[in-house]
């Protein structure tokens, strides 16, 4: 098998494409022929030693990926050789094969296509337990989304159409601001012109969003829960902004309003029932359409490095993804 090595993890550029012995799967573990990969901002941040988790080295990063059962481990009884999954494992995606925990590992309905399922059990299983769970959506309510055009973004508009929102989608280009209309959005919001609060209240006049939706973080922060309406739900989804910003606490007071954090992958450890039943009602919407991921670009796995300037750049809408021939 060939993956992408991480050996000193200064950042993507010391990645290096090497020849590893095929890895078998221990008790509990799958071995899958990796047919698709896509990448979600903390892979970018593992290769630089910025994310929390700190994998011993070496290691073969990459989270999210779909592809055929090659193999199975001692006890696992509901995988099969030849059955299509897509998994979120946290790392090993960006290569030919890889082992999983097979608790890790979602059997893909039939027309489930690999490029699609790589690229949608992180920003869809995080969006619906945001919006569902953790934000409590109601049909009705105003969502505001920021980072809008992002993988995590792009499912957040769908996701709040799909359980009846009003959607108010926030970017930072006028073309960006045009795929979230594509989309479904109901109105649009360029945050890097004018004034972020008077574009908000306009928007939901002057009543403020019920739930905003934030994977960005940074200086954005402040004016958004300032602009929030009376018992909103502030969804902390992660910082793409690149900082963490600090909110003044008596704004929750003013506002009857709620920071709601959000860590799927904690969820979906250990809750692993409700996240089943989560993943389910995603897969439904898919076959029914009313959800897809946005695949901006797809590469060879081999062109890892010019996924990563891409996604640094800020450049991708939607998702990247990676294929295996």
């Amino acid at each position: 098998m060939h993956a992408w090595l991480c050996e000193n993890p200064i950042g993507p550029e010391a990645l290096k494409w090497t020849e590893l012995p095929t890895p078998q799967p221990k008790a509990g573990e799958v071995r899958v022929a990796v047919r698709a990969a896509s990448l979600n901002f903390p892979d970018l941040l593992i290769v630089q030693n910025k994310y929390q988790m700190k994998p011993p080295l070496p290691f073969v990063p990459g989270s999210e990926f779909s592809g055929v059962v090659e193999a199975v481990g001692e006890g696992v009884g509901h995988l099969q050789p030849g059955m299509a999954v897509a998994s979120f494992g946290g790392l090993g995606g960006f290569g030919t094969q890889v082992c999983v925990n097979a608790a890790l590992a979602m059997p893909l309905p039939p027309g489930f296509a690999f490029d699609d399922a790589a690229a949608f059990l992180c920003t869809y299983g995080t969006t619906h337990h945001a919006l569902i769970d953790r934000g409590q959506l109601k049909a009705g309510e105003t969502v505001l989304v920021l980072g809008a055009a992002g993988g995590v973004g792009t499912a957040a508009i769908q996701i709040a159409k799909a359980a009846g929102a009003i959607v108010i989608a926030a970017a930072s280009t006028d073309e960006k601001c045009a795929l979230c209309k594509q989309l479904g959005a109901d109105a649009t919001i360029n945050y890097a012109q004018g004034d972020l609060r008077e574009q908000i209240k306009a928007a939901t006049a002057g009543k403020g969003p019920d739930i905003v939706y934030d994977p960005v973080g940074s200086d954005l922060a402040e004016p958004v829960f300032r602009s929030i309406g009376w018992r909103g739900r502030y969804l902390v989804i992660g910082f793409a902004g690149g900082s963490i910003p600090a909110l003044p606490l008596n704004l929750t007071l003013l506002k009857g309003a709620s920071i709601v954090g959000v860590f799927w992958g904690d969820f979906a450890r250990r809750e692993p029932k409700n996240n089943a039943g989560a993943l389910a009602e995603l897969a439904a919407w898919y076959g029914q359409g009313k959800i897809k991921p946005v695949i901006e670009r797809k590469l060879a796995m081999q062109d890892l490095p010019r996924a990563f300037e891409l996604m640094a750049a800020r450049q991708v809408r939607g998702k990247l993804v990676l294929t295996v021939d």
